[in-house]
C-alpha cells in the first residue's frame, strides 16, 4: 500500500470504485486518528470511550463509502458523518431510561476513579440535567478552546496526550513525571472546565 500515500484522498477512492478493495482499509486506517481524537473529548451516556470509537469508524466507512468528489474535501465529509454517527449514538444511549448511567468525558479523573462523574458534577452544579450538556454539540469544543487559554503549559500537554487517548499511567512514562503529579493535573484541567461550564450557564 506504500504507493497509496502519494495519491490524494479523491484519486484513492476512485481506485476504490474501480475494484481495489485494499483502499477501504488504507483509509480507514489513514483517518482513524480522526475518530479517536472526536471520541476522547465527548460525553457518553450509557457506555464508554471504546464505543464511541467503534460507532465513529462505522461513520468513517459510510464516509467512504458514500463520498462524492462533488461534496468537498474528503476529510470535511468524513469530520462530518464521523461526528453525526457519533452524536446519533449519543443521543440514543440519552434516551434509554431503563439503561445504566455510565457518563463519561476524557477530562474525567483518573482510572480508579469512584466519585460522580465530571458529567454529572456539571450538570449539578450548573442545575441542568446531563442530557442538556451532551447534546450541546457546540459546548464541547468550545469549552476545549477556551479551556486551553487557562492551562499551564504542562497542563495543556497533559490535555494533548489525554485527548489523544492516553491514560495517566501512559502520561506519566511519556513526560518523564510521577503518576501523581499526571493525575494532579488532570483534577486541575477538570476543576477548570467545570469553572468554564459554570460562567457558560
Amino acid at each position: 500500500m506504500a504507493d497509496y500515500e502519494n495519491l490524494t484522498d479523491d484519486a484513492l477512492i476512485r481506485r476504490l470504485r474501480g475494484g481495489d478493495t485494499r483502499v477501504m482499509d488504507y483509509l480507514m486506517d489513514k483517518y482513524k486518528y480522526l475518530v479517536r481524537r472526536k471520541a476522547n473529548t465527548l460525553f457518553l451516556l450509557g457506555g464508554d470511550t471504546e464505543d464511541l470509537i467503534q460507532e465513529g469508524m462505522i461513520g468513517l466507512f459510510k464516509a467512504i463509502r458514500d463520498y462524492e468528489e462533488d461534496a468537498g474535501s474528503f476529510y470535511r465529509f468524513a469530520e462530518l458523518c464521523v461526528n453525526r454517527q457519533i452524536y446519533s449514538a449519543i443521543e440514543a444511549a440519552a434516551r434509554k431510561k431503563h439503561g445504566p448511567l455510565n457518563s463519561y468525558i476524557s477530562l474525567s479523573g483518573g482510572e480508579d476513579e469512584t466519585e460522580g462523574t465530571f458529567l454529572e458534577d456539571a450538570a449539578a452544579a450548573n442545575n441542568q440535567n446531563p442530557e442538556q450538556i451532551l447534546i450541546d454539540r457546540e459546548s464541547v469544543e468550545d469549552v476545549l478552546t477556551r479551556l486551553r487559554e487557562h492551562l499551564s503549559p504542562m497542563e495543556q500537554i497533559v490535555l494533548g496526550y489525554h485527548l489523544d487517548g492516553m491514560n495517566y499511567h501512559r502520561i506519566a512514562e511519556q513526560m518523564g513525571k510521577s503518576e501523581k503529579s499526571i493525575d494532579n493535573a488532570l483534577q486541575r484541567i477538570r476543576k477548570k472546565t467545570q469553572a468554564l461550564l459554570a460562567k457558560r450557564n
